[in-house]
């Protein structure tokens, strides 16, 4: 009954009431996003480039096998079509809002600090020479670091190897929706349906895939892509946890929040004093009005009374 209950906890019945609650969430989020544009915008620490080190920068300058504008797409749009999808099934608009928020998070977190160690560390990418020197004509100062004639805007991604963004990126919406897929299909039930798991790695196997084409793109050293994936994966972690129980637990299926609207509807709280007390409160001022209108009512009918008695009084005096 309490499940079926929280099954008219839609998107439009309560939608708007739960986004309220978390718009401090909602505010950090979009600073968030304000911060990732600056640092993405904010040049790189150029670090040295000698003459002896180009023999691993020397790479192909390539394309990009999977494009920068395919990244959102499948790490942030493929978990929001799963989560509606649940949310069709379930109608728990506090899976839905809490799955959104914390994929969100994961992903821009990540990019925060993905790009700030980038700027940070100025790592130059394995293509670096043909993007210092697209005519292969490579020039030095005195003290051997090198003097771009290339394009800046070209030279200054070349200083943004470590770590990789793609890679981190990956992981943080992917390795967040990984979670939740085993969450949902329960993989740790202890009942041995073992299948599960490659529902639960098959997200995790196309961020590997992501890190390795940037390896193969010759955009990316290998260490680029390991801590990369290693950061987008820890930050993934957190930020599930944060909404969700871990997917072993007997209650993984289900973010905090619906359990605890289940254990208010099981458990309604009595009402308390104050409330009595407001309502004591606004009963006898809603008298004391009414007392005073009878009075101003009744006010000439009193007087004549007053009157009448206090003529009554003289008289008999007389």
């Amino acid at each position: 009954m309490r499940e079926g209950q929280l099954c008219s906890h839609t998107l439009r019945s309560h939608g708007v009431a739960i986004a309220r609650i978390h718009m401090h969430d909602w505010l950090i989020f979009l600073l968030l996003v304000m911060i990732e544009v600056i640092l993405y915008l904010t040049h790189p620490f150029y670090r040295y480039v000698g003459k002896d080190m180009m023999s691993d920068l020397k790479y192909p300058f390539k394309d990009n096998t999977v494009p920068v504008w395919a990244v959102p797409l499948y790490a942030m749009l493929l978990p929001i079509a799963v989560f509606l999808f649940v949310y069709w099934r379930r109608r728990d608009i506090y899976d839905l809002h809490h799955a959104i928020l914390g994929l969100f998070y994961s992903v821009l977190i990540t990019a925060v600090i993905t790009d700030a160690i980038k700027n940070a560390v100025g790592r130059p990418r394995p293509n670096f020479f043909w993007r210092c020197f697209p005519d292969g004509k490579d020039v030095y100062d005195q003290l051997g670091n090198v003097i771009c004639h290339g394009d800046v805007n070209v030279i200054k991604e070349g200083h943004k190897s470590f770590p990789s963004g793609h890679t981190s990126w990956s992981f943080a919406g992917l390795g967040f929706l990984s979670l939740y897929l085993s969450g949902k299909i329960q993989v740790f039930d202890q009942r041995g349906h073992i299948a599960k798991l490659c529902i639960v790695f098959l997200p995790l196997l196309f961020a590997s895939l992501v890190g390795v084409s940037r390896v193969d793109d010759y955009w990316h050293h290998w260490q680029d892509v390991f801590a990369g994936g290693l950061l987008g994966l820890v930050v993934s972690t957190f930020c599930y946890l944060q909404f969700f129980p871990p997917p072993y637990h007997s209650q993984g299926w289900g973010p905090y929040a619906y359990f605890r609207v289940l254990e208010t509807l099981a458990n309604p709280p009595p009402p308390t004093n104050g409330m009595n007390v407001v309502q004591n409160e606004q009963d006898v001022e809603r008298q004391e009005v009414n007392d005073r209108n009878n009075d101003r009512f009744l006010g000439l009918s009193i007087d004549a009374n007053a009157r009448s008695t206090m003529q009554e009084t003289t008289t008999e005096g007389k």
